[in-house]
């Protein structure tokens, strides 16, 4: 049997990406380079992949394919940055997606994760947009997401979820509902990552139990909810709360993983659920040991198998 699937829970698929190694860039001095952390994530026992930023692995759809066949991995998702709600960046957005999804459904991926724009810089931690959205740009951003997974489900045959986010307009439980209503199901999903509601002030378990038939895909990790507090409390730039230590290893910080992967088994459908940790950057000697032991104790709690 694979490792990726528990008996117990034989809809939940477990998986990694490039953030378990600290990677939020396509390129960045600071990053493991894209050779070593393949072969870390096969020796860590991981055979389905999503991708992570557009240009860290090969953008060849054939180099890509040999590289995680040689590896032993399944490719089922990419990520891709792109802003919704100013109407001059839309072209450049289509551009990026485009090529994601040429590459990715060439491989035989199946969803396509959109990582929204930040208000402020994961790199300088300088603000580089308003804070709170206009109405309109609001409105902007949810006929661009409907636009972008029609794109992507219509042309590619690929599912696209949104992805809340520190520091983005998609943060808080209140973010997530309005997205829910305002967008079409059929076209936007949502990327289940437990760690970055945990930041923005929600519980994933409960959004899981609230939105069942909207939750698509996940990203599964843990937050510390004191560094957490301290971090809205003294409006540190996310990237400031990672390089102090808020994103933890499970079972440490929240959410609580027995419940989430119970909550998650009771939705009762198919959901690749993506191990992640933000670690930016990343002594390169941490993330092995580290992924280790995370799916380790994942799999001690119906997630995934030894």
């Amino acid at each position: 049997m694979s490792n990726a699937v528990n008996p117990l829970n034989p809809r939940l698929t477990i998986g990694v990406c490039p953030d378990q190694w600290g990677v939020w860039f396509p390129e960045d001095e600071k990053q493991i380079p894209w050779e070593k952390a393949l072969d870390e994530m096969q020796e860590a026992g991981f055979s389905i992949m999503e991708t992570g930023p557009y240009g860290y692995f090969p953008k060849d759809p054939a180099k890509l394919k040999k590289v995680m066949d040689d590896h032993g991995f399944k490719v089922v998702a990419g990520t891709g940055w792109g802003i919704l709600h100013q109407a001059d960046a839309w072209p450049e957005t289509v551009k990026t997606f485009r090529a994601i999804a040429e590459t990715h459904a060439a491989v035989g991926a199946e969803y396509i994760v959109h990582l929204p724009p930040l208000f402020r810089s994961d790199k300088t931690w300088e603000f580089t947009d308003e804070r709170v959205l206009s109405p309109d740009a609001w409105k902007l951003y949810i006929e661009n997401a409907n636009n972008l997974g029609q794109m992507l489900l219509d042309e590619y045959g690929l599912k696209m979820v949104l992805h809340p986010h520190g520091d983005s307009h998609i943060e808080t439980p209140e973010d997530i509902a309005r997205i829910f209503e305002a967008t079409d199901p059929k076209y936007v999903n949502l990327c289940l990552d437990t760690g970055h509601i945990v930041y923005g002030g929600g519980d994933p378990i409960a959004i899981a139990k609230q939105y069942p038939e909207r939750i698509a895909y996940v990203h599964i990790k843990a937050f510390d909810p004191d560094l957490v507090k301290e971090a809205h409390e003294k409006d540190w730039p996310f990237g400031e709360a990672v390089a102090r230590g808020a994103s933890v290893t499970p079972p440490a910080g929240e959410p609580d993983m027995a419940e989430l992967v119970k909550a998650l088994s009771s939705l009762d459908k198919d959901l690749y659920v993506i191990c992640e940790q933000d670690l930016y950057p990343a002594d390169p000697s941490f993330p092995l040991p580290n992924a280790i032991a995370t799916r380790e104790y994942l799999a001690s709690v119906g997630l995934g198998t030894l």
